[in-house]
């Protein structure tokens, strides 16, 4: 099977993955791959790597992706190129677990040289939202990481936090 991609630095975010040819919608384009590990084991790790990003942020990246209720999928390795795959509010791709594997798929025709995306999914948290900063650069970007079934959430939010600011000035 021919590669659907190919790795190269992004204006987004560090690496990403481009498109190597014209991408029909509905294609599985990558599997999101590694170890499969528990929710317990999963909750370790990412308390390990957000430490360390407090120390060095090239270092503390979590990589760990829902496969379902019981496990997870750390791709924090090597072989896994689909974690190299940046967020954007304006996507091209989502993703499908297909046979207990995660696939990274295009839900739009994807034209060849174009940066490979999708909406990373993490839901709205008040205390943490600030940690995920979005730089996208899209016209459709909320500014954070924040799945857009939670975009009102974070809107309605942040227009609380900015009236509280005005009254707080006067």
């Amino acid at each position: 099977m021919k590669k659907l991609y190919t790795i190269k630095n992004s204006k987004l975010h560090g690496k990403g993955l481009f498109a190597n040819c014209n991408i029909k919608a509905e294609t599985n384009i990558v599997e999101y791959v590694g170890e499969k590990i528990t929710k317990a084991q999963s909750e370790k790790i990412s308390d390990i790597q957000l430490k360390k990003s407090q120390k060095n942020k090239d270092e503390g990246q979590v990589y760990i992706f829902t496969l379902n209720n019981k496990y997870d999928i750390n791709g924090n390795v090597n072989y896994n190129k689909a974690r190299l795959m940046n967020h954007s509010c304006n996507s091209n791709c989502d993703t499908d677990i297909i046979d207990n594997k995660i696939w990274i798929r295009s839900y739009k025709d994807i034209k060849k040289g174009e940066e490979l995306t999708y909406d990373y999914g993490f839901t709205f948290d008040k205390d943490d939202f600030r940690d995920h900063i979005c730089k996208c650069g899209s016209r459709k970007c909320v500014g954070f990481i924040v799945t857009e079934t939670d975009w009102k959430k974070l809107r309605k939010f942040l227009l609380k936090l900015a009236k509280n600011c005005l009254k707080t000035n006067e």
